[in-house]
């Protein structure tokens, strides 16, 4: 059964202020007009930040700093706005004015980059490169560190073939009689090659072995002028490796990889091509660990 609700009683009148009179709503074309017409400050912040970082990468490109003006050519920005740039990075601490009124990177900007050289890994950065490299080759790509004057193997992706090139993470090999080693070597200036191979007796390990530094030299040059390291039976008979250097930030060799397989796969006819794209991985590798090739 449904029942209705008592009556309330009567309550006397009040007296309620008028309400104010409301604007009649602006169409909504003309709200999109001015809301375009209203500065965009998240768009303004993003060109500073862009600026602002163009400035800092300008700055690490350059050797002794950079003047104003340079570096408002350099990024055609007008030179107010540059100094302006300039100005709030060194208040962060991140650029600092020279004596001579040159530009220089502050200490800030170098605990950043330090941040990111704590956090990288040779072999965990290299491995997925490595991977790429023997499904491009076809043949067992390997990475190598220089320790104690020889190539040390630290990481290897063997290839599907039934005969592949194999070592044991950890093996050495000699520095001027494999293609790591050579690679790592040709990078290197002389004074660097000095130090390692300097008054070293090198030993033969076949007939194509290079046994004298002049013979070594020579190819170190071809090496550096090609931009990849053969090692053509010069370690083991019947085995051939390409290989090319990796870069840390301070422009030094830091390791090498190479890609390495028997003579009847990797044909003269191939080293070149496998020689290209050793290096060009090599570079990625490079880039991915924040260093580049050195400045000469």
């Amino acid at each position: 059964m449904l029942e209705s609700a008592p009556p309330r009683p009567a309550m006397p009148p009040r007296n309620r202020p008028a309400a104010p009179s409301r604007r009649p709503a602006a169409p909504a074309e003309a709200r999109r007009a001015a809301a375009r017409a209203a500065p965009d400050k998240g768009a303004g912040h993003t060109q500073a930040l862009s600026r602002g970082l163009a400035v800092l990468e300008a700055l690490a490109a350059t050797d002794g700093g950079a003047t104003l003006t340079v570096l408002a050519t350099r990024l055609k920005l007008p030179a107010p706005t540059a100094h302006r740039l300039l100005a709030t990075l060194e208040a962060a601490g991140y650029v600092q004015a020279g004596a001579k009124g040159e530009w220089l990177m502050g200490v800030r900007a170098f605990r950043v980059g330090a941040a990111f050289l704590s956090h990288r890994n040779l072999v965990a950065q290299a491995y997925p490169h490595l991977k790429d490299l023997m499904e491009q080759s076809g043949e067992t790509a390997n990475l190598a560190v220089m320790e104690s004057g020889e190539a040390v193997c630290v990481e290897q992706v063997q290839c599907r073939e039934l005969m592949r090139m194999s070592a044991k993470l950890g093996a050495r090999s000699p520095i001027h009689a494999s293609g790591v080693g050579k690679a790592m070597l040709a990078a290197m200036d002389e004074r660097g090659v000095a130090a390692i191979v300097g008054g070293r007796a090198l030993q033969r390990y076949t007939a194509r072995t290079l046994t004298t530094a002049a013979a070594l030299a020579r190819e170190l040059a071809a090496t550096r002028a090609r931009g990849y390291a053969i090692d053509d039976e010069e370690h083991a008979a019947g085995l051939c490796c390409v290989a090319a250097p990796i870069f840390d930030e301070h422009g030094e060799p830091w390791a090498a990889i190479s890609i390495a397989g028997p003579t009847s796969r990797i044909t003269a006819d191939r080293v070149a091509a496998l020689g290209e794209l050793v290096r060009s991985v090599a570079d990625d590798i490079t880039a991915a660990l924040g260093g580049h090739p050195p400045r000469r």
